[in-house]
């Protein structure tokens, strides 16, 4: 009998809050098959939480997630992954409960979904973020359909198309991210976010969410699809395939 895999997403809750840690190293964690499914079945549990009121997703080290699983998608496609991907910005975008990220540091691709997804987005000023898909021969396609919503349309055209590091405060500037601050002052913030969202009404919460949200879950709902068709059709192209085959191959 095999053992279980190691837990690479933890689930917390104390004061009403929901907390949800990335903890995947190995991968800084990237959004391999089994950190997806744990994530999303986190997110569920908390929906599900009548003590819940908010929920706050972060990384238990300074990378909060590196963007697609190159590995996982170089042997196996894109096919299941991007759709999954796709149903994880929507949860994020129609859970009952507002959700909050905090990043510390580095945001990668496909991760800024996650960050472009969630109601409240914190970073640190010298955090960094950037749309590599462009370097790889692949596009910012699925995540395309939170990023595009949040960003204004230079900051958008800027990132996807350059593909270069932008910091925070810049995040913060182009509407990615709600506000940048300090390092030694994230989770301060946060925590004081979190403390005011829990002491909202559950159908306040609920409502006002769902007005709030309604043209981002029409967004995803009718271009969702065809952005997975992209994403899995540009992963298994040769172009890309012989891009990530050297990234990879540089990281070793």
């Amino acid at each position: 009998m095999t053992d279980a895999p190691a837990e690479l997403v933890h689930y917390s809750v104390a004061d009403g809050v929901a907390t949800i840690t990335l903890d995947s190293p190995a991968n800084r964690n990237a959004l391999s098959r089994q950190l997806v499914t744990e994530l999303f079945a986190h997110l569920e549990r908390a929906g599900a939480d009548g003590d819940v009121r908010a929920v706050l997703v972060q990384s238990s080290g300074k990378v909060f997630c590196s963007g697609a699983d190159l590995a996982e998608a170089t042997t196996e496609g894109m096919e299941a992954g991007a759709r999954r991907i796709v149903d994880l910005q929507r949860l994020i975008v129609t859970l009952d409960k507002p959700v909050v990220t905090k990043n510390l540091g580095a945001v990668r691709a496909g991760g800024i979904g996650i960050v472009a997804a969630a109601d409240i987005a914190v970073s640190a000023e010298d955090a960094t973020f950037a749309l590599t898909e462009v370097k790889l021969g692949l596009a910012a396609a699925i995540i395309s359909l939170t990023v595009h919503h949040r960003m204004n349309p230079r900051a958008a055209s800027l990132t996807t198309l350059g593909g270069e590091v932008f910091t925070g405060t810049e995040a913060a500037a182009y509407g990615l991210v709600t506000k940048a601050v300090p390092a030694d002052r994230l989770d301060d913030e946060v925590a004081a976010i979190c403390a005011s969202l829990a002491t909202g009404a559950p159908q306040g919460l609920r409502e006002s969410k769902r007005i709030l949200n309604g043209d981002l879950v029409a967004r995803i709902d009718v271009l969702g699809e065809e952005m997975a068709t992209t994403s899995a059709r540009l992963f298994a192209s040769d172009e890309a395939r012989e891009a990530m085959t050297a990234f990879l191959s540089r990281k070793k």
